[in-house]
């Protein structure tokens, strides 16, 4: 909810942008553009202001075909084979030690400012739903008071009418003392209410015009704009600039609908019908219900339509040809903004990666992952390809935990906090529940037993400014860094999915930072596990313990060879028992069944 209140926030000041620019645009291209186009454009926006709320990401092929081999291909046998092949966790050829120590915290609290903007939201939400259903239970009483239209000379000239436009579908029509002007409503089962009084007044052309007006509505489906126009009002209540977009929409609904009866009007026939506006613009008001279509609107929108329609020609081909061009041009446009928004609504505990590409290839280790949810990332430099297992969770992004250590270390040494060659510190005395913490360390010590105080001190060195820079710098996870220094990468504010974490040891291993070669080794070197002439093993560990339960287990590294450099992350969670111990024997066993670690 509290993340949801902060990215919501930034998609309207986002949308405020793509507003103006659609504003813009209509302004520019106005001339080209016909009425009704203008007033379709407006779907482009409420196709954007949608984005926001849809949770539903695309699923890559790759995934799909992986759900079929999994229903036609995997047998219980195999299945068997694999778990025998699982239980292989041997660690042959490891020279140094894999330590897992972690501290319990306590279950984070969200956001404060992400939660009031969320209630607050919702609270206005609320209050327009209350008022939305006041005007949906006056509409049913006028419904419910409506009687059939009664007029003869009415009736018979809205059959006309039915006939002229070609409508064969029967459209109900009634009185009604409870209105000022005629509406529309219904997007399924429309019907078409009149007023008493236009009725006692009874004249025949200009009824005919208030009667082509709402038809034109029913063959347009405008009610789905009401509908719409409703729907995002509700949702966007508090945004000023969605509320005159929609007012806006409102306009060009209208001047739309009164195009399409001059089209079927003799030009002669034109000023009637804006007489007939004009006439009666001090006997209409603006409809009361939601979901409503009429002929009605304020005295501006009436102006804007006399204008419209005293300067109205039928279109020519080319004129029509120029406007389905510049229609387009603004689609694009709007379109293209699509990605940009949906980047500003996107789920940040979610890493948005392209997994429709060609190397990118999904494997089923399910048999090594039995208890657990958890994903394997392995990716090949020299063939630039990737296996991933459960590429929903790959790309999930969960707390580091002492993984972060490695970057954390990197910054230390490139700030001069610790350098290769004096990397001391003395341990100040703290008890902790872990003895190899309790005495002073350097980085590979501390490295090798993830003494967590060590880390800290290198961040209070750093400052939170510093930090920040330098998470920017490298692109970590979600860079989100908060004010509790002590941790922040402990089930804390910052996350980072499997696939970024293999992107992360790729970039370090090459030093794409373009940090300092000598401290680039010296991380590296603190994180080898085993080293020989043809062959290196890297990798940390982690976990995250929440209320003395462990929750979240991760082990990364990369495994360099005389003719490749293989980069892996294993990330597993569960209520409890997910550690970074069990990650390292999950991992250890895939790479030495693929036959990249023996």
């Amino acid at each position: 909810m509290a993340d949801f209140g902060i990215r919501f926030f930034l998609c309207n000041i986002f949308i405020c942008a793509i507003i103006s620019i659609l504003l813009i645009t209509k302004q520019v291209f106005g001339n080209y553009l016909s009425s009704r186009m203008q007033f379709h454009l407006w779907y482009l926006l409420s196709g954007l202001l949608a984005v926001p709320f849809i949770p539903l990401r695309p699923v890559g092929f790759s995934q799909f075909f992986l759900w079929l081999y999994r229903l036609k291909s995997i047998s219980s046998e195999n299945i068997e084979t694999i778990a025998k092949k699982a239980g292989n966790t041997s660690t042959s050829g490891i020279t140094k030690p894999i330590n897992d120590f972690a501290l319990s915290v306590s279950s984070g609290t969200p956001s404060i400012v992400g939660l009031i903007l969320f209630w607050i939201w919702l609270i206005g939400i609320f209050t327009l739903l209350l008022f939305m259903i006041k005007s949906i239970s006056r509409l049913n009483i006028l419904k419910k008071s409506a009687l059939p239209l009664q007029n003869k000379d009415a009736r018979i000239l809205y059959n006309n009418c039915l006939i002229e436009m070609k409508i064969k579908r029967d459209i109900p029509i009634y009185s009604t003392a409870f209105l000022k002007s005629p509406i529309i409503v219904g997007l399924f089962r429309p019907c078409i209410y009149l007023p008493i009084h236009l009725i006692s007044d009874f004249h025949s052309k200009d009824m005919r015009y208030m009667l082509l007006h709402e038809l034109q509505h029913y063959k347009y489906k405008d009610a789905l704009a009401s509908y719409l126009m409703s729907f995002f009002g509700i949702l966007y209540w508090f945004n000023p600039l969605v509320w005159y977009a929609l007012k806006e929409m409102l306009d060009d609904r209208e001047i739309a609908c009164d195009t399409s009866v001059l089209k079927l009007l003799q030009e002669s026939d034109y000023e009637d019908y804006g007489n007939t506006l004009i006439n009666f613009a001090e006997k209409i008001s603006l409809t009361p219900f939601p979901f409503a279509a009429g002929i009605s609107g304020s005295m501006k929108q009436i102006q804007k339509r006399i204008i419209n329609i005293s300067s109205y020609k039928k279109p020519s081909v080319f004129e029509k040809l120029k406007g389905l061009t510049a229609f387009g041009i603004i689609g694009v446009i709007l379109l293209g903004l699509t990605p940009m928004l949906s980047t500003y609504a996107a789920d940040q505990s979610r890493y948005q990666w392209n997994t429709t590409s060609e190397n990118i290839s999904v494997v089923d280790l399910s048999a090594y992952f039995s208890g657990y949810e958890g994903s394997f990332v392995l990716y090949s430099q020299r063939d630039n390809k990737w296996q991933i297992y459960d590429m929903d969770r790959a790309t999930l992004r969960t707390a580091p935990n002492s993984t972060y250590k490695i970057y954390d270390a990197l910054f230390g040494l490139e700030e001069g906090v610790i350098t290769p060659e004096d990397s001391f510190m003395a341990w100040n005395g703290t008890e902790y529940p872990f003895e190899t913490w309790n005495t002073d360390h350097n980085l590979y010590s501390a490295m090798e037993s993830s003494v967590n105080w060590y880390f800290q001190e290198i961040d209070n060195r750093l400052g939170a400014s510093a930090i920040r820079n330098y998470v920017d710098k490298i692109g970590y996870g979600n860079e989100t860094i908060n004010a509790n220094l002590s941790s922040y990468w402990m089930q804390g504010t910052l996350k980072i999915s499997p696939v970024e974490q293999v992107g992360l040891l790729t970039d370090l291993h090459n030093n794409r930072f373009h940090f300092a070669p000598e401290n680039v080794d010296a991380v590296k070197e603190s994180i080898c596990l085993f080293s020989s002439e043809n062959k290196s093993f890297y990798g940390k560990t982690g976990t995250g313990r929440i209320d003395g339960q462990d929750v979240n287990g991760w082990f990364i590294g990369y495994i360099e060879t005389a003719d490749n450099t293989y980069f892996f992350a294993t990330n597993i969670q569960s209520t409890e028992n997910a550690t970074g111990s069990k990650a390292s024997e999950i991992s250890l066993s895939i790479l030495s069944n693929m036959g990249i670690w023996q």
